[in-house]
């Protein structure tokens, strides 16, 4: 069964669900009318921070959501609010450089969206928003380089899977330090875990969410953690779901468990889901919920030096396979029809030195079998082997592809083989699996390695395989990827110290990863 959706099944969008833009005289007379005809709001509005996302070379997103009581649906009354945003060239708002108004609707949680245009290439702002006389927190975003310059430099960070029970998400302090242009985040942004007593941390309510009120509650919890909010108030983030905003490896329109979950509640599930997954994160207005359907793929270029593809590998994929067989057959798609010609087109069209692909689950392959004989995971590429094939022989012909992943709570990275059946099989790229923000915990080393070493021989691939919980940094230039493997040394204390544990190096024109 496919979970395959259609583009022609989206909606377009509607005027109520953009932002209302730019300090024209009659907006700003709206935005008068509207507060003056207003109630005081209660105190803390702000209480979720704010954030920027999907930088351009001339404009940003820019993110908050009004929840004076953020762990009971928000707190805000059910009527539209007009906030104001203001962006400067300084910290302190001495040269402000825009101002205007967006509607922050209770249909959206009252978060807004407000996409900014008209601002200057590869340089910095401050930014900030006001309403019923309170103020936000002021957050710091970057433009991308002007689409012709080739640029000389960009750094950026990985980051997935932040698990709220299982540590604090204290890799963010160490990132904030390091400074990124842009953070990228593929995936597992909550966990729709049930509360647990046993957890570092336990989850509000009482169960798995399945309504929009209780995915709104989830990601408000999670938007507390105060290292992840500086991080998002300090660098734009480019940002992609993967099964746990919604439910433990499900597939398309198919839930992990179907016996339990009608397509019916499914539907309404996924519907819920994405509201909340949209109105949490700094994304454009193509983003907004078509009901159980949502559109997250897309590009985003930082000059002629990189092109990033951000990749759904959920939301169009074919029900996971349960056998080798199975993960052998052509009809299975990872990426559905669409947006793998969409992905083609990106990379064969590209002018970037280094064409970056996004993608939330491991696309090399983990042979789970010593000795003879191959095992997989289902639910990663190795699952979709004819598709993900295909897509590494089109590698062999695009200009230096590397893949950033998620989803395994460890680091593991890996030279990209166009065929993983033949040892001899040219490598045409490579791929950053970023350890977890805070999943799994503080792991036991010696299980670890006494789970994966006896595997490495079987998988010669792998270049760097490790527990520890941090994120992936890496500093881009045209010569080549300079990354390291940045670490926490607990995430089961609010504060930690993190170190590098290895640096590793991509030379452009010479597809593979070398450990330096």
């Amino acid at each position: 069964m496919s979970g395959v959706v259609s583009p022609g099944r989206r909606r377009f969008l509607t005027a109520g669900a953009a932002t209302v833009g730019a300090a024209a005289s009659g907006q700003l007379l709206l935005a008068g009318t509207a507060r003056a005809a207003q109630t005081p709001l209660p105190a803390g509005v702000f209480s979720l921070g704010v954030a920027s996302g999907d930088p351009l070379p001339d404009g940003v997103v820019l993110w908050t959501r009004l929840a004076p009581d953020p762990l009971h649906g928000g707190g805000m009354p059910d009527r539209a609010v007009v906030v104001e945003w203001q962006i400067s060239e300084d910290s302190r708002f001495r040269r402000k450089v825009k101002r205007g108004y967006a509607w922050a609707r209770p249909e959206f949680g009252h978060s807004v969206h407000a996409d900014i245009r008209g601002l200057l290439p590869d340089r910095h702002y401050w930014y900030r928003f006001r309403t019923s006389g309170q103020l936000s927190a002021v957050g710091r975003t970057r433009t991308a380089p002007r689409p012709l310059v080739s640029g000389s430099h960009l750094r950026l960070a990985l980051a997935s899977c932040q698990n709220w029970q299982h540590g604090y998400f204290t890799p963010y302090a160490d990132m904030l330090a390091q400074d990124p242009d842009v953070v990228v985040f593929v995936g597992d942004y909550i966990y729709e875990s049930t509360p647990a007593t046993t957890g570092v941390r336990k989850h509000e309510g009482t169960g798995e969410p399945y309504s929009l009120v209780e995915y709104r509650n989830r990601y408000a919890q999670y938007r507390s953690d105060p290292h992840l909010k500086a991080m998002h108030a300090a660098a734009p983030f480019v940002v992609s779901f993967d099964d746990h905003e919604i439910d433990n490896d499900f597939a398309g329109d198919i839930p992990q468990d179907p016996a339990k979950q009608t397509p019916e509640a499914f539907a309404a599930r996924l519907t819920a889901g994405y509201q909340a997954y949209y109105e949490h994160m700094p994304v454009r207005a193509t983003a907004v919920p078509n009901g159980p359907h949502i559109r997250m793929h897309r590009r985003l270029d930082f000059g002629r030096l990189v092109r990033l593809n951000v990749l759904d590998t959920r939301q169009y994929r074919s029900d996971q396979a349960t056998s080798q067989a199975g993960a052998q057959d052509p009809a299975m798609s990872m990426l559905g029809a669409a947006q793998k010609q969409w992905l083609l087109s990106s990379l064969h069209g590209s002018q970037a030195r280094w064409n970056l692909i996004a993608s939330q689950i491991m696309m090399a392959e983990t042979d789970l079998k010593i000795g003879d004989g191959k095992l997989w995971y289902y639910d990663a590429w190795d699952g979709y082997q004819v598709e993900r094939n295909a897509l590494l022989a089109e590698f062999a012909k695009v200009r230096n592809p590397v893949v950033l992943s998620g989803d395994r709570h460890l680091t593991m990275i890996s030279d990209l083989k166009r065929d993983f059946a033949d040892p001899g099989s040219e490598v045409v790229g490579s791929e950053f699996v970023g350890t977890s923000i805070s999943s799994n915990g503080d792991q036991d080393p010696v299980a670890f390695h006494k789970q994966w070493d006896p595997l490495r021989a079987d998988n010669p691939h792998w270049k760097v395989i490790d527990h520890h919980r941090g994120y992936h940094l890496f500093d881009i230039r045209r010569a080549g990827i300079d990354a390291q493997v940045r670490i926490a040394d607990t995430v089961t204390k609010p504060t930690s110290a993190s170190r590098t544990l290895a640096k590793l190096h991509v030379e452009s024109g010479k597809p593979g990863v070398r450990q330096v």
